[in-house]
């Protein structure tokens, strides 16, 4: 067998072990999707558009979209932490036969398989599937077939219009390359175009997203370390339970000492209801003794959990804020290249981070924290919080919308990780080749917006007790300067009266 034949063999052995491995990987994010929708979404019997078969039906294939939307989503939220742990695993161990399979070309292709399921996700299936569950047929037309073919006809109609007035935008710029393109430049030009500005869109929700993020997360632990139940004394209840349990047993043995004394005397005793009544309190005490056995055997976790949480995550975005700092002083002084243009890296040359495989773990954690927060911080501006959805109450609606924002949000994650210098991980693909990474004012003031956003959450939620007692006690100085300054004005103005009327008098 011929060298060239080797070659071509191998590719063709290692392009089999890539697509199982991305089948695998698929399969595991499809079913964790499938189970966290299923939390979600509402019941069946209880969905008020679904009133038979053909519904319930179409309600089951938008369900099956939004999951194959939600895997995708997940795939861009760990797109980086792979890559980034892949690139120090071949580091520490260049010749291992266990990491063989993991290379380049797989991380390559997995990052250009993401950006194409992300723009089939986000411009046909999640209209595809609004439209499918709102449809009802063309007039004289019913079933299944009908509803498909008024769901693709929306679509067609929809992309035509969006398409059509992107190109008539395009027109209008100043790109004289763009202007010698035609509308038949579909796959190739205008769609990624397209998704650059709206994956802009979406860098700009997450600048808006995660500082909040960040503020909502600190005020619920804070809520939990401070809240009664929390801190509550579990010893002390448990000894108070442990005196009435005491006296409902001696009470108990009275009873039934009094019950056999009237029947070997041969009186009528009428203390069998009150027997039952002293068990059934007994049994309820014994239970919560049980209960508070319980917690307090995880009291002291409890304790430490939430504190440790709060700590941990207070760490976390104060090197994130300096990172990002860091990265905005490179980007002015210029030792910093802007994160344009698709780099053709390979895996397993250099360590991404200055301390090595633990400064790559940590900014891991630094871009699933963000992810967090952002998705935290959506939910909980006033606007989105109305789509929040809900253990087993949320409409087939609401679960397409949540399932495109968190498309747009995550598919937007890698590129800010980049932009704000969270990673040295170069954007692979098409994530690179969007043309507002080359601004440097973009950039720039991007990195300006997080920190100083940042900042002020921060300032803002460790200092508010501190600025509310200094406006108690200046406003509590300023009532008293004041009352003060009008009961002397008071005592003047009686005096002066009282010295006129004797001078009259006199």
């Amino acid at each position: 067998m011929s060298e060239e034949e080797d070659e071509e063999l191998q590719k063709f052995h290692n392009a089999v072990r890539e697509y199982i491995i991305f089948f695998l990987l698929f399969i595991f994010l499809y079913v964790s999707a499938y189970l966290l929708l299923s939390y979600f979404k509402k019941r069946a019997d209880s969905e008020d558009c679904i009133t038979g078969e053909e519904d319930a039906f179409v309600f089951r294939i938008a369900f099956w979209v939004c999951t194959f939307t939600l895997a995708v989503s997940m795939g861009a939220v760990f797109l980086l932490p792979i890559s980034i742990v892949s690139n120090e695993v071949l580091l520490l161990h260049p010749h291992s036969y266990y990491v063989q399979w993991l290379n380049t070309s797989l991380i390559h292709r997995l990052w250009n398989f993401v950006f194409l399921f992300s723009n089939v996700s986000l411009f046909i299936f999640m209209p595809f599937a609004y439209f499918f569950t709102e449809s009802e047929g063309f007039t004289g037309t019913k079933g299944i077939f009908a509803r498909v073919k008024e769901a693709l006809v929306m679509l067609v109609l929809l992309a035509t219009s969006v398409l059509g007035v992107f190109w008539i935008f395009l027109l209008f710029s100043n790109d004289s390359h763009r202007h010698q393109q035609t509308f038949s430049d579909i796959w190739s030009i205008y769609l990624p175009y397209l998704y650059s500005g709206i994956s802009f869109m979406g860098v700009i929700l997450l600048l808006l997203c995660t500082p909040v993020g960040f503020f909502s997360m600190f005020t619920f632990m804070g809520t939990l370390v401070q809240k009664p139940q929390f801190l509550r004394d579990i010893n002390e209840e448990l000894t108070q339970f442990h005196m009435e349990r005491d006296s409902l047993r001696r009470k108990l043995k009275a009873t039934k000492h009094n019950g056999i004394e009237g029947r070997v005397q041969g009186t009528i005793a009428n203390g069998h209801q009150k027997t039952e009544d002293i068990q059934g309190k007994l049994d309820e005490v014994n239970a919560d003794i049980k209960e508070l056995e319980k917690r307090k055997q995880v009291s002291c976790v409890r304790l430490l959990m939430f504190p440790v949480l709060m700590l941990f995550s207070l760490i976390l975005t104060v090197l994130g804020v300096l990172m990002v700092t860091q990265n905005m002083f490179q980007l002015l002084v210029g030792i910093k290249a802007l994160p344009v243009g698709a780099k053709e890296m390979s895996l397993g040359i250099t360590s991404l981070s200055a301390l090595g495989w633990p400064g790559s773990i940590l900014e891991t954690i630094l871009i699933l924290y963000l992810m967090s927060a952002s998705v935290v911080g959506f939910y909980s501006l006033p606007l989105f919080c109305r789509i929040t959805p809900k253990y087993n109450n949320t409409s087939m609606i609401s679960i397409i919308l949540n399932c495109s924002v968190l498309l747009i949000l995550s598919s937007a994650l890698p590129v800010l990780s980049r932009t704000l210098g969270i990673t040295n991980f170069d954007l692979v693909g098409s994530f690179g080749t969007m043309d507002w990474l080359g601004n440097f004012y973009i950039i720039f003031f991007s990195n300006v917006i997080f920190v100083s956003a940042t900042v002020l959450c921060l300032v803002n939620k460790f200092t508010n007790k501190v600025r509310q007692s200094i406006y108690i006690k200046i406003k509590t100085a300023l009532l008293t300067f004041v009352s003060q300054r009008s009961r002397n004005h008071s005592a003047s103005s009686l005096n002066l009266s009282t010295s006129t009327r004797f001078s009259e008098a006199s």
